[in-house]
């Protein structure tokens, strides 16, 4: 088959500065358990935190979708336009790793959803926990697309340093380049 494109008119001469900024809502989440943690034989001894439910960059293809379903909102456009926050999770973090019976085993920070969120800007949910993962010297692993995780190195190059921090940003691109 031929492959081809072609311009096309919508009818919107919308003039986008005049457009009042695009906010995404979010949702304060009341306290439960914060860290989740795998049983799968696949992944032994793994266990997350998750910051923010929802991810304003909607990557098509990611696994996460599905999650929202789970709080009656819809896995695609409800997904990276409904976010939820965890406020309290610092303190809660503070509290699980203070139990005696607390072992201490990687927590992984964006193994469901991008711990850098917009709103982390504000809110600084992960700055907070990472503060706690620090004074606690606990081993964290961070996934991302931000570069909101500059914003945090000061907590995170001690850390590294101490070998307990360690970071992967995802580019998604199709530019060989980069």
């Amino acid at each position: 088959p031929t492959l081809f494109r072609s311009a096309v008119d919508e009818g919107c001469d919308l003039d986008a500065a005049a457009l009042p900024p695009f906010r995404t809502p979010f949702t304060f989440e009341p306290p439960r358990p914060l860290l989740s943690r795998t049983t799968s034989p696949a992944l032994p001894s793994v266990q997350s935190i998750t910051p923010y439910r929802g991810c304003v960059p909607g990557c098509v293809y990611c696994y996460a979708r599905p999650s929202h379903a789970f709080l009656g909102l819809s896995p695609g456009l409800d997904f990276e336009t409904k976010l939820f926050a965890k406020p309290d999770a610092a303190a809660l973090l503070e509290r699980e790793l203070s139990k005696t019976n607390y072992r201490p085993r990687v927590i992984n920070l964006g193994s469901n959803t991008d711990p850098y969120q917009p709103i982390e800007r504000r809110h600084r949910i992960t700055r907070q926990i990472l503060e706690v993962l620090s004074a606690f010297n606990h081993p964290v692993s961070i996934v991302t697309k931000s570069n909101l995780i500059l914003r945090d190195l000061d907590i995170l190059a001690p850390m590294a340093a101490k070998g307990l921090a360690a970071a992967a940003v995802s580019v998604t691109t199709l530019k060989n380049r980069l």
